[in-house]
Order: structure tokens, then sequence, then C-alpha cells
């Protein structure tokens, strides 16, 4: 198998394999040519509010197309322009290591008050108290994937005790399913959200189970801004603190009440986009575009074509 390929970074241009002629596409203008192109990766932005439309948009224009690789490991938002007859790949994996140090970071300068040294610092203002801490703490990560895993892997050392949810429960890994994150919540001081978004975890933490939450709880959120609910975290004034590397909406618009909402820290879904992630990405593409030259299985199929 062979043909053309668009792609994103220089490197996989130059590695293509013998067979696959590769092209450069990283946004704006598109090839005008795009017939034959039978491998599409879609360029990879710092945040999927920064996807652009004109990426998606020329799916249809690539007669040919028969596979579509993303880097992303969310691919919900291809979904309506993906045509029958096209393999799905994503990106899983390639962000774990990413986000599981975001979600550290966050869940580090949430207990420990860094912002507020940070300002305190910008104000010449020498004001200790007493800290939190995230030893002893029970933290709830609800989607224990891949990046779950990462997440737990980088917890355990701080001596915290991890609880496992995914959807469906996986007695022999110790995993809770969903069902029963509401017996969970009241016993947590810190939950993470990390799981896909999908129609069933739209809005999955919204005011039911903000108030099973004991106060002072920290609700952190580097999955998708949707499985939170914005006004439920609005309500909460300050007695659950949340720290949010993605928001709904997002991106968040200058005004929105979110920005001040006492308790929460945001960062603008950054966490998957470490310096870690792109040579990861590149090399992944690297062995993608070998195995569909030499017409071999294709890693991480979401959807068969």
């Amino acid at each position: 198998m062979g043909g053309r390929a668009l792609v994103q970074w220089e490197q996989n241009r130059r590695n293509a394999p013998e067979g696959v002629e590769a092209d450069l596409y990283a946004g704006g203008s598109a090839p005008r040519d795009l017939a034959g192109i039978g491998f599409y990766q879609l360029p990879y932005m710092p945040s999927m509010a920064a996807v652009s439309d004109e990426h998606l948009e020329i799916i249809p224009r690539m007669p040919d197309l028969r596979v579509l690789q993303l880097v992303s490991a969310g691919y919900e938002h291809v979904l309506p322009y993906l045509p029958d007859g096209v393999t799905l790949c994503n990106g899983r994996g390639l962000h774990d290591a990413s986000t599981a140090e975001h979600a550290l970071g966050l869940i580090l300068a949430a207990q420990r008050d860094l912002p507020r040294w940070a300002l305190d610092q910008r104000e010449h203002r020498w004001a200790a108290v007493p800290q939190r801490s995230l030893a002893d703490q029970r933290v709830v990560i609800v989607g224990y994937g891949s990046i779950g895993r990462a997440i737990e892997a980088r917890l355990l050392p701080f001596e915290t005790e991890v609880v496992r949810v995914a959807s469906r429960p996986r007695p022999d890994e110790g995993v809770h399913g969903v069902a029963e994150l509401d017996g969970l919540l009241p016993g947590a001081d810190v939950v993470v959200l990390v799981t896909p978004l999908t129609e069933s975890t739209r809005g999955l933490f919204g005011a039911s189970r903000f108030a099973l939450l004991r106060d002072d709880a920290l609700v952190v959120n580097v999955g998708r801004g949707a499985l939170l609910d914005t006004d439920a975290l609005l309500a909460q004034k300050g007695r659950v603190r949340a720290a949010l590397d993605v928001t709904d909406p997002e991106p968040l618009p200058p005004g929105h009440p979110l920005w001040d909402a006492p308790g929460v820290y945001i960062t603008p879904h950054v966490g998957g986009g470490s310096a870690a992630f792109h040579p990861r990405a590149r090399a992944f593409v690297d062995a993608q575009l070998a195995r569909w030259a030499a017409g071999e299985p294709l890693a991480n199929v979401v959807r068969e074509g």
C-alpha cells in the first residue's frame, strides 16, 4: 500500500517510507490538489479549541482518503466530518506523561496555594499561612485509562490513596464503575476528571455530585470542559475548589465569571502539549506511516473504515 499523505511535521515528510509521497500541512491554505491523499494527519494545536474548521472541512475534498490520523486522544470533534470507509486512529498514549504531569502540577498548585504566593511575591508581601497537603489525601481518578494510570503513578510517591473509576467496573484491577461514583465522592479529598467526552459523560460532574463532596475538596479537570457543569461549579462559591485545564465554554471568554470564581485555578488547555509530547507524536506518525505503507495493522484504531 502507498500513496499520498498529508502530515504536519517536516520529520514525517522527510521520513516517509518508500511508496509514500508526503506533503506538509500545518494549517492555513491546504494544497489545491487533494486527490490521491490516502493518509491525513490532522494538524495538532495546543488547545482543542484552536483546531480550525478548515483542518476538518478539507476532509470531504479527499476522495481517496483511507486513514484519518489524530495525535490527540480525544476524537469526538472529528466524527461529524468522518466519511464512511475511512479508518480513524487517535493519539492514545502520546499525551499520558504530559497530561499526568499537568494534573499533578494543578493538584500541587491548589493544595499548596501556589497562585497566592505568586501574587504575594509580585506585591512584595510576606504572609505565611498554614497549608494543605497532598500526603494522606484520597484522590478519585474518574477515567482510569492510560492517562489515569500515568496520573496514579505520579500520585503514589506523594503518599496518597488513589481510587480508580472507569465507565465499567474492572474488579480484577481494583477499578470501580462510574455507577459507584456517588458512593465514593463523600470520602474524596481530590477528584480528577480525565474521562473522554461522550454523550454519557457530558455534564458528568454537576450539582448533585458537587453536593456529595466535603467542604474544601478539590476537583481537577484535565479531560474535556463539558465533563463539568460550569454553572454548578460557580454555585459552589468556593465551598469546593477547582483546578481546570479545560473549561466550558472554551476558550473562556473575557469577562466570564469563571475567571474570578473563588477557589478556581485555570490554565488554558495546555496539559497535553508539553515538550515531551512532540517528539513522541512525530515518532508515532513515522511508525504509523510505515505500517500503512506496508499494509500492516494500524495502531490506535478507534473506528474501522
